[in-house]
């Protein structure tokens, strides 16, 4: 410790003495242009010294982290020249690094190591595993400065030779530019030397030189990355889409809208999970549960003996015919149309540019994974027995269950156990949490929780499924709760436990695609062959239909204008900063941004404004005064954190805070914004006022209360 200590002050000692005596004046281009002559006489005089000097200070600024390493490269090549100035610095720059590298890690490396030891370990791995690679990327292409690359890779386990050499070759290039420079700028006699030929094309040459070293390294890694793979002379496409959902669709309209040569392949049917069996299906038979619920409710509307009977074969009928009127939307002939070719068949990936599909190969520069997701069902004793229903197959039933259980207090669970239990089924709903939508804050769990308790519905929280059984022809769901166990009877079961990304059956394993609970993809969408991306569901991180839409984009657009969008600086990265969603249960519940729970794990600092709907007229008169808007905002700010809304319509009123999340609008514009009356959006102003109050300038009304009193006389 003690002589770690002692080597730390020393440092910290020459350190302090640099700044204070101003030695870097020393190492600036206008000294170096002023000395010039005087330090080219010193070479001449004794040009061993004068090398070793130059080679001694070099290695010293480096190892101390000092500012000046550019000029003092500069400076290489106008006192040693070209050649020998290039082996001087590259060694000098070399041998520095490393000490600054060696003394990071004698003197932090344990502590950090032995403190984030856990964190670091997936970098340790990577670094043992990819580290000369991502080093000599980082040397060749500086994505930030040289000093934070020696002092933060002394802090890993990497091995000294391994920096030495990859250093070495990794500078080299750069340095040769900058040693060139050098030697240019030393030619310069006057200002008419600045339009020189050869001092021109070295300024040229440094600025292009980061550019054609990230292609030299996209190069190596191409090579990399598709070694074994023998890639197409020519394309017969620009890009294949596998999956025709939302994901698909949206890749391959963005494909045909500009002229590129798209093919999407489907193996069921167009539209995917959204229009088939989930978005569209399930909320037309919300619909009809609402409707149901309104009769049961006639008295409050002025109607007296107000009954019906639900007719469940008709009620799945009629959600085939809205399937069925949305379809053309999404179908083949819609999307032929447009320019798309549309492939029906299972495809599979022979190499990372080619797809079967129904015995004829097709190839393109880049294909787009879009296949969804599929139920989960747990692992339950006697449940595949015993049969269950998904979000994916009961819309086969004609006949209602009597007796429904549902497993998983989730979006889709919560919906189809209110949208059952309206249509006459006895529901009961368990889960293993301690609460329903989990994901919310939990005043708007007990809001849900509360409603489904009021019409019937049986839930079960803190609740563990332990097995299926069946006897006499009962099934039973048995299940734990506070270490008790009890029979659940059940005529049907209905497994909405959560969505599983589709990743088997056509490739993916078979040319290496890294997968894990998802597809893994960067900031672009790419996976880790940078020519195949993946959006949607299969993708994460949210199952929404919206973002997969949103996602589709950024992965069209990046796969088919690669090489374009290096001239912005490369391609685009995805925006999950405003991503909102809808629980379609009554009361509604939408959210955006932030929750309050969230804020509070993150540490984020925030004020809430709320509003109750309780108050708003329109909700009064259309007797649906309940729930709530709750905002977050920055302390003292009216800029927007996050936003939940639970009540009529919610889905509908969060679409004002993503537009202002989006654009930077606070909540004082908002409260700015003329709002039709009456009209439940009222309360997103009034929510704003509410903000408003908690921030009334005290001090400043109080001048204007006197203002107002010498008015009066």
């Amino acid at each position: 410790m003690t002589k770690r200590l002692v080597l730390l002050a020393l440092i910290a000692t020459a350190i302090t003495l640099f700044f204070a005596f101003d030695l870097g004046r020393y190492v600036s281009l206008p000294y170096l242009q002023e000395q010039r002559g005087a330090l080219i006489e010193l070479r001449d005089a004794n040009p061993w010294l004068a090398t070793l000097g130059f080679f001694a200070i070099y290695v010293l600024a480096t190892a101390l982290s000092l500012p000046g390493a550019a000029i003092l490269t500069l400076a290489g090549g106008a006192l040693f020249g070209l050649w020998w100035g290039l082996v001087i610095v590259s060694f000098a720059s070399v041998i520095g690094a490393t000490g600054a590298f060696l003394v990071a890690r004698y003197l932090a490396r344990g502590a950090v190591q032995s403190r984030y030891g856990a964190r670091l370990k997936r970098i340790n791995a990577g670094i043992e595993k990819e580290g000369a690679f991502y080093l000599f990327t980082l040397r060749l292409v500086p994505l930030f400065p040289f000093f934070l690359i020696n002092l933060l890779l002394g802090l890993t386990k990497m091995r000294v030779t391994t920096f030495f050499w990859v250093s070495q070759l990794g500078m080299l290039p750069g340095t040769f530019v900058y040693v060139n420079a050098g030697t240019q700028i030393a030619q310069l006699k006057s200002l008419g030397g600045i339009l020189s030929p050869g001092l021109i094309g070295a300024f040229v040459l440094l600025g292009v030189f980061p550019l054609i070293a990230k292609k030299i390294v996209d190069l190596f890694k191409a090579r990399k990355v598709y070694a074994g793979w023998k890639k197409p002379k020519r394309y017969d496409r620009n890009l294949i889409v596998i999956g025709g959902g939302s994901a698909g669709l949206v890749s391959a309209y963005i494909a045909a809208a500009v002229k590129a040569k798209v093919t999407l392949i489907e193996k069921n049917e167009m539209g995917g999970d959204c229009l088939n069996t989930g978005c569209v299906p399930s909320k037309a038979l919300i619909r009809s549960a609402k409707y149901a619920s309104h009769l049961r409710r006639g008295d409050q509307f002025g109607f007296e003996n107000v009954s019906g009977q639900v007719n469940f074969a008709q009620v799945m009928a009629g959600i085939k015919s809205v399937v069925a009127s949305i379809a053309p939307h999404d179908s083949v002939a819609r999307y032929t149309g447009l320019g798309v070719e549309c492939i029906k068949g299972e495809a599979r990936l022979l190499d990372p540019w080619t797809v079967e599909v129904n015995g004829q190969r097709l190839t393109a520069r880049s294909i787009v994974i879009a296949t969804g997701a599929r139920p989960a069902v747990p692992p339950i004793d006697g449940l595949e027995a015993c049969g269950y229903l998904t979000s994916d197959t009961l819309w086969n039933l004609t006949e209602r269950p009597r007796r429904l259980v549902v497993l998983g207090g989730g979006p889709i669970g919560s919906e189809l156990t209110q949208a059952f239990a309206r249509l006459g089924a006895t529901v009961t709903q368990v889960e293993m949490l301690p609460r329903l939508l989990s994901r919310e804050d939990p005043e708007v769990s007990a809001c849900v929780q509360a409603r489904f308790a009021a019409e019937g519905i049986d839930v079960r929280v803190n609740t563990k499924a332990l097995r299926v059984e069946q006897t006499d022809g009962e099934k039973h769901l048995i299940v734990e709760h506070d270490g008790v166990e009890d029979a659940i009877a059940f005529d049907q079961i209905l497994v909405a436990v959560g969505r599983s990304a589709r990743l088997t059956g056509f490739g993916l394993e078979d040319i290496g695609v890294r997968t894990g609970r998802t597809v893994e993809v960067n900031d672009f969408l790419q996976t880790n062959l940078p020519n195949i991306f993946a959006c949607g569901d299969v993708a994460g991180p949210y199952q929404f239909t919206h973002t997969a839409s949103h996602m589709a984009w950024y992965a069209a657009v990046n796969g088919l204008f690669a090489p374009l969008l290096t001239l912005r600086g490369g391609p685009f990265k995805v925006d999950y900063s405003v991503i909102p969603w809808a629980t379609f249960t009554e009361p509604e519940v939408a959210r955006v941004g932030l929750s309050e729970t969230e804020a509070k794990e993150q540490g984020v600092p925030f004020e809430v404004a709320r509003y109750s709907l309780e108050e708003l007229d329109r909700a009064i008169t259309d007797r649906e005064a309940h729930g709530f808007i709750k905002v977050l905002t920055v302390p003292g700010k009216d800029r927007i954190l996050g936003v939940t809304i639970v009540g009529e319509h919610a889905g509908d009123l969060i679409a004002e805070y993503v537009l202002a999340m989006k654009q930077g609008i606070g909540l004082n514009k908002i409260l700015g914004t003329v709002h039709i009356y009456p009209t439940l959006a009222e309360a997103n102003k009034y929510v704003a006022g509410q903000w408003k109050q908690a921030h009334t300038p005290e001090k400043l009304l109080a001048w204007v209360a006197r203002y107002h009193a010498w008015r009066r006389g």
